[in-house]
C-alpha cells in the first residue's frame, strides 16, 4: 500500500461506517416524477444533446483516479508517486481510459487563517496537470480532496471559519479554472463526513456545503456558468436514504448541469477480507446489484448522470493480496458489467497499486485486462481459478462450477492445445470435472506449486485461468516475539492461506473485530511465503488479554486447517503448534 496510512483508515472507518448514516436535509422534496433538474437559462437548453450532462458524462466512460499524487499530504511525491507527467495521461488514454479523475488536497498549500489564500505555486501546478491531462484528450475531475477530513470535518463546531475557508478555497478554484472546457468537472467534497452533530446537522451542513459550492461557481461567470457541477451523498455512499436526501438537493437547485457522485468498495466483509467472507458469493454479489440499482432508480432513470468517483477493494489498502486472486477478478468482472447496465461512469481508484508510474506498466496485466474486458462485455469465470492436488498419493477427479455470466463454454485450453472433451474432463449442465488422469499428467513432477495453468475459454471476454498447485498441509513452528509483531515460521508448501480465526479457551472470540472470530487480512496477520512467515500484527496482540492462551485456526486455500496458540504476557508473546 502506498497511500497514507490515516487516510486509508479514514476511508475504512467511513465506509464501515456508510451503512448506519441517516442523514436529513433541510429539504424534503416529493421525489415520485422529479424530472431531469431544469436549465438555469436558455444557453443551456440549446446545447446539443451531444452537450448534455448525460452525454458528457457518458463520453468519460471509462475512467481513472490519480490517486496519491496532488491529493498527498503535504507534496505531490510524499506519497511514493512520481510527480505526473503528459507521458503518464497519454499512456492512460492509449489504454482506453477517457477520462482522469485527479484528487487534489489543498490543506498545506493554503493560508489557515482567513483570506485563505492558496499558492501560486500550487495552482499553478494543479492546472498544468489538467492541461497535462487535456492535452491527452481525457475528461478531467478535480476537486476538494483530503481537505474534507482535515478540518471540513470540524464544521459542527467551528461552522462559520469553516465555510469561510470552504468559500474562499472554491472561489479561487473556480477563478483559476473559469475558462477552461467543459471537459473539465468540479466535484465539490471528496467523502464529506463531520465529526460532531447529530445525523440531520451533518445533512445540513453538507446541504450548505454543496449550495455554496454551487453558487460560488455558477457566479463566477465564464465556462463555470454552465459547467458540470459534482455533487456526493454523505460519504459518497450508496445508500437510499443518502441518495434521496441527494436527489431532493439537486431539485431544489434547479440546475441541469449536476452530475451524482458515490463510491463503491464492495459487500466491506468480502472487500477486506473478515468474518469468513473469503468468496464473492451471492451476498456479495448482491449488494453490488444493490448498490448499482439503487444509484440507476435514483438518479440515472430521472436525467442526473451519475459517476462512480472510486471503486475498487478496501483490502487493497493493506496488502492487494487480501481478496483471493480470483475471487478479486470476479468482483471486478461483475462490477464492470452491472456499472455499463446501470449507465454508471466508473472511475478506477489506483493510488499507485496498480499502475507502475514510473514504467508506465500494469503491476497485474491480468487484472487490468479482466477489468478493461468488463467496459464492453462479460466473462466467464468459475467457482475457483486453483485446483490443489496432493504431492504424494493418488490424485482424483476435482470438479468446478462454471459461472457462464451470458456467455458459451467453448473448451479447456493449456497453451495452444485444445484438452479433450470426454477424454480429459466433462461438463454436465455448469458442472466442469477434470478427470484423475489429466490432473495427474498436469501435475508433473508434483513439486510444491503450480505445476500448469489451464483456461477456460468462453464466447466473449477474458478466459478463466485454472491454476493445478501440487501441496501438502503447511507446517507452523513454535515462535517467540513481542506484542509488537509475532513473526510465525510457515513451511506453506504450495499452499495459500485464506484467513485466519482466533478464539480464547472459553469459546469467546479474541482480537479485535470481536464480533467475528475470523480476523481481517492484513490488519490481524498478514501471511508471507517468500519468507516463510505468517505475521500477526500489533493491531492483534495488542488486543490479546494477559495470559489467556488464544487458539489460531488458520485456513488454507486448499481446504487444510492448521491449528495454532499464542499467549501474550506483558510484552512478550510466544507461539507454539497444538
Amino acid at each position: 500500500m502506498k497511500e497514507n496510512q490515516q487516510t486509508a483508515r479514514h476511508r475504512l472507518g467511513g465506509l464501515r461506517r456508510a451503512a448506519g448514516l441517516v442523514i436529513a436535509l433541510i429539504t424534503v422534496l416529493g421525489l415520485a416524477s422529479v424530472p431531469a433538474v431544469a436549465a438555469t437559462d436558455d444557453t443551456a437548453s440549446r446545447r446539443s444533446r451531444a452537450d448534455s450532462a448525460m452525454d458528457v458524462v457518458a463520453a468519460m466512460q471509462p475512467g481513472w483516479n490519480l490517486g496519491n499524487t496532488l491529493d498527498a499530504i503535504p507534496d505531490e511525491t510524499s506519497w511514493g508517486n512520481p510527480r505526473a507527467t503528459k507521458a503518464l495521461f497519454q499512456s492512460i488514454r492509449s489504454q482506453g481510459f477517457r477520462s482522469v479523475r485527479i484528487p487534489i488536497t489543498w490543506t498545506d498549500h493554503q493560508s489557515g487563517t482567513a483570506p485563505y489564500t492558496i499558492d501560486t505555486a500550487w495552482m499553478a501546478r494543479a492546472k498544468q496537470v489538467v492541461d497535462m491531462a487535456l492535452a491527452s484528450d481525457l475528461h478531467v475531475l478535480i476537486n476538494v480532496h483530503h481537505d474534507s477530513w482535515q478540518w471540513i470535518a470540524n464544521m459542527g463546531t467551528d461552522h462559520d471559519q469553516v465555510l469561510a475557508r470552504f468559500n474562499a478555497t472554491w472561489t479561487q478554484i473556480a477563478a483559476a479554472f473559469r475558462d477552461a472546457p467543459r471537459k473539465v468537472l468540479f466535484e465539490s467534497v471528496n467523502e464529506p463526513q463531520f465529526y460532531s452533530g447529530t445525523d440531520e446537522q451533518k445533512g445540513q451542513m453538507l446541504a450548505e456545503l454543496n449550495r455554496s459550492f454551487h453558487g460560488i461557481v455558477r457566479g463566477s461567470g465564464g465556462g463555470n456558468s454552465t459547467r458540470l457541477l459534482v455533487l456526493p451523498t454523505m460519504g459518497t455512499t450508496p445508500s437510499q436514504e443518502l441518495m434521496d436526501k441527494l436527489v431532493a438537493e439537486m431539485t431544489a437547485l434547479g440546475d441541469n448541469n449536476l452530475v451524482a457522485t458515490i463510491h463503491y468498495y464492495g459487500f466491506w466483509p468480502f472487500s477486506v477480507n473478515i468474518a469468513g467472507y473469503t468468496r464473492f458469493d451471492s451476498q456479495s454479489g448482491q449488494d453490488l446489484v444493490d448498490a448499482f440499482d439503487r444509484a440507476y432508480k435514483s438518479f440515472v432513470s430521472r436525467g442526473v448522470p451519475v459517476i462512480l468517483g472510486e471503486y475498487g477493494l478496501l483490502g487493497f489498502d493493506v496488502d492487494v493480496n487480501a481478496v483471493q486472486r480470483g475471487e478479486k477478478l470476479k468482483f471486478f468482472e461483475a462490477l464492470g458489467h452491472h456499472a455499463r447496465a446501470k449507465k454508471l461512469t466508473t472511475m478506477w481508484w489506483d493510488n499507485g497499486q496498480h499502475l507502475n508510474r514510473e514504467t508506465l506498466r500494469w503491476k497485474d496485466p491480468e487484472l487490468f485486462a479482466q477489468i478493461k474486458s468488463s467496459w464492453t462485455t462479460r466473462s466467464g469465470t468459475a467457482s475457483a481459478d486453483s485446483i490443489y492436488v496432493p504431492k504424494s498419493g493418488a490424485i482424483a477427479a476435482q470438479s468446478l462450477t462454471l459461472n457462464l455470466n451470458g456467455t458459451t463454454f467453448r473448451g479447456l485450453w493449456q497453451g495452444n492445445t485444445m484438452l479433450a472433451p470426454g477424454r480429459d474432463y466433462a461438463v454436465s449442465g455448469d458442472k466442469l470435472t477434470l478427470t484423475a488422469a489429466t490432473l495427474t499428467r498436469l501435475a508433473g513432477d508434483r513439486s510444491y506449486g503450480v505445476k500448469a495453468t489451464i483456461q477456460a475459454r468462453f464466447s466473449q471476454g477474458i478466459p478463466w485461468q485454472i491454476n493445478v498447485i501440487s501441496y501438502d498441509p503447511p507446517v507452523l513452528s513454535n515462535a517467540t516475539g513481542t506484542a509488537q509483531s509475532l513473526a510465525i515460521p510457515t513451511q506453506f508448501r504450495g499452499d495459500q492461506l485464506a484467513t485466519m480465526e482466533a478464539k480464547y479457551a472459553d469459546g469467546s472470540n479474541a482480537g479485535p473485530h470481536d464480533w467475528t472470530s475470523y480476523k481481517e487480512f492484513g490488519r490481524a496477520f498478514s501471511p508471507d511465503s517468500a519468507n516463510n512467515t505468517i505475521r500477526l500484527t500489533s493491531d492483534f496482540l495488542g488486543s490479546l488479554r494477559e495470559n489467556a492462551p488464544v487458539s489460531l485456526t488458520f485456513h488454507f486455500w486448499s481446504g487444510a486447517i492448521v491449528t495454532y496458540r499464542v499467549t501474550k504476557s506483558g510484552d512478550s508473546v510466544t507461539g507454539t503448534t497444538s
